[in-house]
């Protein structure tokens, strides 16, 4: 077995609601649906082409929050378009601002100091019998070579950049049950949360949210929802203290040893 890891980062994030029509609503961590697209922009996989190659039944994704998350409602001064008009015979179209222009709110995450402060991340990718062939490909692009396109945090001008790129080998992998409290570090499928033991603590308090995620699509080229899952996590970079009714996996990194579980458990 192997898992390779790595972290993002990026000023800001944006990662909309897929149920928000009217007001741009933010996840505060990417969901499957994203993590895939970052997959497929550093091996340069073209738009809409890779849905049906990273699938559940080929791959598992799990995320981790690595630095304390926040988020706030900004305003985009948008044009306001009701008119089309015809460019080549009017200059003075909606499009060059005769309409006047309309607010919107916009959700962003970022750190708690926005000045300093990045929104980090950290993603892990294991394969399927069925994806190993295709994880041989991405695991030897990630080490070996450069991203092909920009990778972002949700939108395209929140630009970011992967580091810590890991490829964990069956030793520094391990499985586990317990039906135990112990502490997972990653956002963890709700149906496999037997029991949450929070602790305040003043100094480091975790803080939880909990959410419907768009996990995969129905094939290429069809944004249909196939899937979606309900994960339970921190905002934090503290691990939440469970009780689980499914496996987890401990993984011994280069700085750290961590609990980890898949979205697609």
């Amino acid at each position: 077995m192997e898992i390779l890891c790595f972290k993002v980062k990026g000023k800001l994030a944006h990662f909309r609601k897929y149920y928000a029509n009217n007001t741009a609503f933010s996840f505060s961590i990417p969901p499957r649906t994203t993590m895939m697209g970052i997959i497929a922009a550093i091996m340069g996989w073209k738009k809409d082409e890779y849905y049906e190659n990273l699938s559940s039944e080929n791959f598992q994704f799990a995320v981790r929050v690595i630095t304390p998350l926040k988020k706030g409602f900004h305003r985009l001064n948008f044009l306001s378009i009701k008119n089309l008009g015809d460019l080549s015979k009017n200059l003075d179209s909606d499009f060059r601002g005769r309409g006047g222009r309309i607010q919107t709110p916009f959700e962003i995450v970022s750190g708690l100091d926005i000045r300093k402060d990045e929104v980090k991340y950290q993603i892990f990718l294991k394969s399927s019998m069925d994806g190993q062939n295709l994880f041989q490909k991405i695991k030897s692009h990630f080490l070996n070579d450069r991203p092909v396109f920009n990778v972002s945090l949700g939108i395209a001008s929140f630009s970011a950049s992967i580091y810590e790129i890991q490829l964990l080998s069956n030793k520094q992998i391990s499985e586990h049950n317990s039906e135990d409290i112990i502490k997972i570090h990653s956002a963890i499928p709700s149906d496999k949360v037997v029991e949450l033991h929070f602790e305040k603590d003043l100094s480091n308090s975790n803080f939880i949210e909990e959410d419907l995620f768009p996990a995969e699509f129905i094939g290429n080229h069809n944004r249909e929802l196939k899937k979606i899952n309900r994960l339970l996590f921190s905002v934090t970079d503290s691990p939440l203290s469970i009780k689980l009714s499914c496996k987890y996996y401990k993984l011994n990194t280069l700085k750290e040893d961590i609990n980890i579980v898949f979205v697609d458990e």
